[in-house]
């Protein structure tokens, strides 16, 4: 039987390119990692403009090989995404993810203010749900059949009356994982029209689910630890801002 062909690398027009290489982060002979826009799907986008993973045929070398998605953010999420440049550095940090070697660490919007407790574990088990071609994930009980755990730990940074900036830590790495787990005690993420967040803050429209990958650490492929970290969009960065002076005020 004859190998697969891979698909023929996208066209990118030279916006493209450029866009995508004013996103990294960092870079070495391993490793490339990009601080992702919200609205641009990692994988398998529906509309017609380029996914992350077909962006990085920007970075190809003259054989061909480009840089590897290492692990997804869901489309309307921000931040911090790794990408192998080899072979064995995919295969590596693969096995850390399998591993739970690498932690990553989020950063939230979500109301009505801060969750009760202020910080704690979230333990949850969660099952996939299709309605059409749509997929969910819903809190079940731990011994449903389709049960998978799920733990996230949080903690709140700051907090107003209507809405809290919260700090999560999956442990592990369920499809909307942390997104569910916010709604189910309450404190569903600002902008998350999918599992109930608000759409209106303090008057004004939320655009966007306020979800952003701040940091990842993870074993390097060339050894040691590293840790990297992605400033949040400005939108976020206002709606925090504000949250903190509120409760600096307090």
């Amino acid at each position: 039987m004859s190998a697969r062909k891979a698909p023929p690398a996208p066209r990118l027009s030279p916006d493209e390119i450029a866009f995508v290489r004013s996103l990294v982060i960092h870079e070495d002979d391993h490793i490339l990692a990009l601080n992702k826009p919200a609205g641009l799907s990692s994988q398998g986008g529906r509309g017609q403009v380029h996914t992350l993973d077909e962006l990085l045929f920007a970075f190809a070398k003259s054989s061909g090989n480009r840089p590897r998605l290492v692990h997804r953010l869901d489309r309307d999420t921000s931040g911090v995404i790794l990408t192998a440049k080899t072979k064995p550095a995919a295969a590596f940090l693969g096995r850390a993810l399998m591993g739970r070697r690498v932690e990553k660490t989020y950063l939230a919007i979500v109301a009505p203010g801060a969750p009760d407790p202020r910080e704690g574990l979230i333990e949850l088990s969660l099952r996939r749900d299709e309605l059409g071609r749509e997929a969910f994930m819903r809190v079940c009980a731990a011994d449903h059949p389709d049960a998978e755990t799920a733990r996230t730990r949080y903690r709140t940074l700051a907090a107003s009356s209507t809405a809290a900036l919260v700090e999560l830590r999956p442990e592990t790495g369920r499809m909307h994982q942390l997104r569910v787990h916010m709604a189910a005690v309450g404190r569903p993420i600002v902008g998350d029209a999918r599992y109930g967040g608000a759409l209106v803050l303090d008057g004004a429209p939320v655009k966007r689910l306020m979800l952003h990958a701040a940091a990842i650490a993870f074993p390097h492929p060339a050894g040691g630890r590293m840790r990297l970290e992605a400033e949040p969009p400005n939108d976020f960065k206002d709606v925090a801002a504000a949250l903190r002076a509120s409760a600096a005020a307090a």
